[in-house]
């Protein structure tokens, strides 16, 4: 290629990060932000110059990096990826806006921290070596535990901040043991994902695989019973933290790019097992959803109830399961990123996400609460969202693999979305009762501008979804095609 727009997007965040520890803390949001938009427009560009019809893998850059070990710097996207990287920087730039005045101490630190953890996702979503994922996997780990640990929200923070460092730690290590299995089984060790992808293994070897990388991501899906961090992570971390871990799906998109495809046999072998996850995921989700009062846990039982759909999609191995499932996961970063991060606004406005310390709301805030509602509705897959297309493509192809659960799955989608609303008319109907909800004003024109960009997506996906689908298909096809090589 021409333009090396991935190692941009990758190494522009790390530049700016390192700049901004030379000029004053004052200036330090500024040049986030500055940063956030040029990658947004990376981003775009990179989509503008993927062309569907093309080869499966495209952007690509290939450079050595450890040549005694066979392991390069090598990067690019396909259908399955590309439109996570403009998602990823508008979902970056929400995010900044909703910090934009609640870091007061180190600023330039939490900022530089930030763009790290930026930095390291658009390299998880473009990295083709198994050892550059890792590294970028891992990556992701020390920003997330100083944002929660130094800048959470409750005396917990701290707590919730190893915790969760701890089990992605230990997640990461049956996750480097599978590739270092698949780097051996071949002649000459490689660690090349698009050679792996094109490379028979023994029907034992992709077992383990399958399996190792099924724990290493499911921790971060997450998966029941590996869930119990996200919880907590989301009583304690800012809304803001929590919209970028929730939005962003990087274990369910390591289960797409990496998991199914790498052990083809194995996955078709264990199809129960990947549908039983899933649909355990969307039953515990939505269970879990309805006993909560804090409406940031209760979304991020729903979360785990979505992701669950996904999940159980994906075990059709159909190009319909694949196509809902990069479909679903690219709504998570707009519908669900989003109302946490209208959340976030709610919680900077009243001290509290508490339905018991709200009550009443939309009353004094009815642009946020009209904004949570359609960020909400897309999350539980309305018709005319961005999650509508994902989730039917889903169901149907549940219902056509595993029909029992693909039948359990609409009983727990059911409830998700009444657990949904019963605690959107408790938190934002009603007499208007608490000091913190009469005194509060509605959305600052930076906030507005955040709330519009996320309905024009939701809404634009949601009417016209043609286009997003048409540049997954071909991918999606080929990963598909990949179960019965």
């Amino acid at each position: 290629m021409s333009q090396p727009l991935i190692s941009l997007l990758v190494c522009l965040p790390l530049a700016a990060a390192g700049l901004l520890w030379l000029l004053p803390a004052r200036l330090a949001r500024w040049l986030a932000a500055w940063s956030m938009f040029v990658s947004l427009v990376l981003g775009v560009a990179a989509l503008a110059a993927y062309d569907p019809a093309g080869a499966r893998f495209q952007l690509l850059e290939s450079h050595p990096w450890i040549a005694s070990l066979n392991v390069y710097y090598r990067v690019g996207v396909d259908g399955l990826s590309i439109l996570f990287l403009p998602a990823t920087a508008l979902l970056f730039l929400g995010s900044l806006a909703a910090c934009w005045n609640a870091v007061s101490e180190a600023p330039r630190f939490h900022y530089s921290l930030l763009l790290l953890l930026q930095a390291a996702t658009f390299g998880i979503f473009c990295a083709l070596d198994t050892v550059l994922f890792f590294v970028f996997w891992e990556l992701t780990l020390l920003p997330l535990y100083f944002l929660l640990g130094r800048w959470g929200v409750t005396r917990g923070a701290p707590a919730a901040a190893s915790r969760y460092f701890l089990i992605m730690l230990a997640g990461g290590v049956p996750l480097l043991l599978a590739f270092v299995i698949l780097a051996c089984s071949q002649a000459v060790p490689s660690f090349d994902l698009t050679a792996l992808l094109t490379v028979p293994l023994p029907r034992g070897t992709q077992t383990a695989v399958f399996l190792l990388c099924l724990v290493g991501f499911g921790v971060k899906v997450p998966l029941v019973p590996l869930h119990t961090w996200l919880p907590q992570f989301a009583l304690a971390a800012p809304g803001s933290l929590t919209a970028l871990l929730v939005g962003l799906k990087l274990g369910a998109f390591g289960l797409i790019r990496f998991a199914v495809p790498l052990a083809p046999d194995a996955a078709l072998d264990l199809h129960w097992l990947l549908a039983g996850l899933g649909t355990v995921a969307i039953l515990y989700g939505a269970v879990g959803m309805l006993a909560q009062t804090n409406m940031r846990v209760s979304l991020a039982y729903a979360s785990i109830c979505h992701v669950g759909l996904a999940v159980l999609g994906l075990a059709s191995y159909t190009a319909q399961g694949a196509q809902g499932a990069v479909s679903l996961l690219l709504s998570f970063s707009v519908a669900t990123g989003g109302a946490f991060l209208l959340l976030e606004f709610l919680r900077q406005r009243t001290g509290s996400t508490d339905i018991h310390a709200l009550g009443g709301a939309a009353k004094t805030m009815p642009l946020l609460a009209t904004g949570f509602l359609i960020c909400g509705l897309a999350g539980v897959g309305m018709p005319g969202t961005s999650s509508f297309p994902g989730e039917f493509m889903l169901i149907i192809a549940a219902l056509q693999s595993h029909t029992g659960a693909g039948m359990a799955a609409l009983f727990g989608l059911a409830i998700a979305a009444g657990g949904f609303l019963a605690l959107y008319r408790k938190a934002f109907f009603g007499p208007v009762d608490k000091v913190g909800v009469g005194q509060a004003s509605d959305l600052r024109p930076r906030e507005w501008a955040v709330l519009v960009a996320l309905i024009v997506m939701i809404a634009g996906i949601g009417i016209y979804p043609g286009p997003w689908i048409e540049i997954v298909r071909p991918a999606a096809e080929a990963w598909a095609s990949g179960m019965t090589r």
